[in-house]
Parts: C-alpha cells; sequence; structure tokens
C-alpha cells in the first residue's frame, strides 16, 4: 500500500534563499588565504551540496598539486576561515532574499499536509545568517531545519534527513521528498530511500548536470513541484 507524502525536504542556499555565488567564492578565497591557488571556480562549484569539509578534502584530494599537503588540520583551517568568511559577509550584507514562490510552494504544500523542512551543508551558524536575513528564523511554513554540523556525516549520507524522520516521527523515508540544486542533494535523496528526489536547475548544475544524478525529475523552478506533488497524492489515493 502506498504511504502518503508526510515531509518535503528543501536545500537551503540557491535551492529556496538567493545565495548567488556567495559560497564558492568565500571557500575559493579560503583556499588562496591558505596558499592553495591552483584551484578553479569551476572545480569548487562541482563541490557544492557536499558538506564544506568534504568538499574541501575532496578538492585537495583530486589536485595533483595538493595531494601531499593534506591533512585534517590544513582541512580545519581553511573551513574555519570559510566560517569567517561566511559572517563577515553576512554581517555586511544582513538583506537575503527568498527564491521566487519558495513561501508559496511551502504554504501549498502544508495545506496538503505535508511537514517542510530544510538542510544545508552549512554549518547552524551560517545558516542561521541566512535565515535570519531572509525572515525565516522560527517562521510558521518551516518545521524542522537540520545542518550539516549538527550529524555525523552530511550529503549525501542519509543522517540529516533521518533525523528529520526521528523528530518529526516519520516512520519510512517513502513518505519523503528532497529538493535541492546540487548532485549531492539528489543523491541524498536517493541514499534516503525518498519517494522523490527533485533537481532545481541553477548558475552551478543545468539539467544535465543534475541528470547525471538520475533524479526523479528537474525543474527550473520551484513552482513546478506543485503538479508532481499533486499526481503523485493523487496515485497513492487510487
Amino acid at each position: 500500500m502506498k504511504t502518503p507524502i508526510k515531509l518535503a525536504v528543501f536545500d537551503m542556499a540557491g535551492t529556496t534563499i538567493k545565495s548567488d555565488t556567495v559560497v564558492p567564492q568565500l571557500l575559493l578565497k579560503a583556499f588562496n588565504q591558505h596558499g592553495f591557488h591552483k584551484l578553479s571556480i569551476e572545480a569548487i562549484n562541482s563541490e557544492m551540496g557536499y558538506s564544506i569539509p568534504d568538499a574541501i578534502r575532496k578538492l585537495l584530494s583530486t589536485h595533483s598539486s595538493y595531494q601531499k599537503e593534506l591533512s585534517d588540520i590544513i582541512i580545519e583551517k581553511i573551513y574555519t576561515t570559510f566560517k569567517t568568511g561566511i559572517k563577515n559577509h553576512f554581517l555586511s550584507n544582513p538583506v537575503i532574499f527568498p527564491v521566487e514562490d519558495a513561501l508559496e510552494v511551502f504554504e501549498t504544500l502544508q495545506q496538503l499536509g505535508i511537514k517542510i523542512g530544510l538542510n544545508t551543508n552549512l554549518n547552524r551558524s551560517s545558516a542561521n545568517f541566512l535565515l535570519e536575513g531572509a525572515g525565516w528564523l522560527n517562521h510558521p511554513l518551516i518545521d524542522i531545519t537540520v545542518c550539516s554540523d549538527e550529524v555525523c556525516k552530511g550529503r549525501p549520507h542519509p543522517e540529516m534527513i533521518l533525523q528529520m524522520m526521528a523528530a518529526l516521527g516519520i516512520g519510512s523515508p517513502s513518505e519523503i521528498i528532497k529538493i535541492g540544486d546540487s548532485v549531492a542533494d539528489i543523491l541524498e535523496g536517493q541514499q534516503s530511500g525518498c519517494l522523490l528526489s527533485i533537481g532545481i536547475t541553477n548558475a552551478y548544475f543545468s539539467y544535465d548536470d543534475l541528470m547525471t544524478a538520475q533524479p526523479s525529475h528537474v525543474l527550473n523552478s520551484l513552482s513546478d513541484i506543485i503538479p508532481i506533488v499533486k499526481r503523485e497524492l493523487e496515485n497513492i489515493s487510487e
């Protein structure tokens, strides 16, 4: 028997909150500050969506010039510099805008009986700058948020979604849909066993890029989710 959809998990930066190129640019700056000048913004963009420490590790380990310099200590130094950069950026630029139709989509889903969760590859303090700047801290349309530093393993591991399930009393990942703008988001939904794992195109990931992860759907806007969810609910009720 098919189960109803009880939770929609959205990525934050880029998917539901506008962040432009802030995160990859600040990560590139952090690398440069520690003497790693050979990494390109394109390489960093390709790792967006994964937890930042994991992205740092992969970028250094796969670059032939930096493999010998890779260590937990240098990863932590770059990550600390990145977090400081995020903090300083959002203190200087406190107003942040939600993606068009995001709140309308949340409201429509809640009217359909679906809770709204947000998760992110950012740590809690950085995520709160985004949420506060967008006016979303403690927002009534958002039921739960989970950040990468609140779990042992970030994307694409399912731990953030599993934590949401436990907190909200959801018994099966087949009652969840995942929406995000990166390959890591899609893989997270798939590895969690979500009913749908939906990609949203952006400046970093095109339709073709996202399709490499074999998502349920690739869409150009959040509002396109609603008819898909309604069809799923109709199929469940049949």
